[in-house]
């Protein structure tokens, strides 16, 4: 009867040894998904701060060449206006 207690004891202790590292196996997959959680958000705003620069981008390209051409337009005309004045 006492070997039987005493490997009921041991087997209890195993469970509870086995039941503390499931837990503490659980409490790491939860922070490790936190973690992702994290990653994946800061990744995020890392994508949507592209596509804002992009857009920006885009918007400055489109102002430059608007003034390169009023900048040619101008100097046409100058140019005309000059020759007018010369002659």
């Amino acid at each position: 009867m006492h070997e039987i207690s005493t490997r009921t004891a041991g087997a209890a202790a195993s469970v509870l040894q086995q039941n503390a590292a499931t837990s503490e196996i659980t409490r790491n997959a939860v922070n490790a998904a936190r973690g992702t959680n994290a990653v994946v958000t800061a990744l995020n705003k890392i994508s949507d701060a592209a596509i804002g620069t992009r857009v920006a981008a885009e918007t400055v390209r489109i102002a430059s060449n608007s003034v390169d051409a009023s900048v040619g337009k101008l100097r046409a005309e100058i140019e005309s206006f000059l020759n007018k004045v010369a002659v």
